[in-house]
């Protein structure tokens, strides 16, 4: 890629990513996640900021990478500031294949296929540059047990992860039960990485009808905004409710 810094939404696949199986977990809740990660990596490349609980595109010149500028054109061609919680409930068909593919051509994973009871052909991935996977993993696990506020990409990160689930598979057991709490807790760190992950809940939740204030914005607010950021953070990974069309059609259409 010519460039040393992953995206958040590659390093959220790589997460993801189960070495044993070469699926990925959270399939179903990973789009979403991939699509709220694009949205940081926007923000965080000064495109895209939070407008309340809406995105505004700030400046359209493209970023170079042909993923983001698609969704950034897309936000673009809105006219107005999107709901973050609408944008990522949209349709995102094939957005993790999309990712894994780039990675594949990237030569971060090697496409491995095979078949499913011996008829229906099926494709694993698995990582190739392990080094990068430790990395991303180190990061995460650095902000969990010493508690220094991590900067705002692993802050992102943590968030996003805890969005789509990813907790039980990064820290499983009884013995991953603090870590899974603490990996929580770090979404208070990124104000529009908290913004993004408490959309992808409140999709996979059923409650995109909702309007949410952003975390910036709840702060003061007499406890009320707390009261739904308590209700939507301890319920990750749950199969996407709306819209129910989009996301079956979504969970069907890329190979784990």
């Amino acid at each position: 890629m010519g460039r040393s810094r992953r995206t958040i939404p590659e390093e959220l696949l790589l997460l993801a990513l189960d070495p044993a199986t070469g699926t990925t977990a959270q399939p179903q809740s990973l789009d979403l996640g991939l699509a709220g990660a694009q949205l940081v990596e926007l923000a965080l490349a000064g495109r895209i900021a939070p407008d309340g609980d809406r995105i505004a595109v700030v400046m359209p010149r493209p970023t170079g990478d042909p993923t983001l500028d698609s969704a950034l054109e897309l936000l673009r061609r809105r006219g107005s500031p999107v709901r973050a919680v609408h944008w990522i409930g949209g349709p995102r068909l094939g957005l993790r294949q999309i990712y894994l593919s780039h990675l594949e051509r990237c030569g971060m994973v090697h496409a491995v296929a095979g078949q499913m009871c011996g008829v229906l052909p099926t494709t694993r991935y698995q990582a190739t540059e392990t080094a990068i996977s430790r990395d991303i993993r180190a990061r995460l696990d650095s902000a969990i047990r010493t508690g220094v506020p991590p900067d705002p990409r692993t802050a992102a990160l943590a968030a996003l992860a805890h969005a789509v689930g990813l907790g039980k598979h990064l820290y499983p057991g009884n013995e991953g039960r603090s870590s899974r709490s603490r990996l929580r807790d770090l979404i208070r760190h990124d104000p529009m990485g908290g913004l993004v992950a408490h959309a992808v809940m409140d999709v996979q939740n059923g409650v995109a009808a909702q309007p949410r204030r952003s975390p910036a914005t709840a702060v003061g607010q007499g406890g009320r905004q707390p009261a739904q950021t308590a209700r939507a953070v301890p319920e990750p990974g749950r199969v996407p409710m709306q819209p129910r069309r989009g996301a079956g059609a979504m969970a069907r259409a890329v190979a784990h």
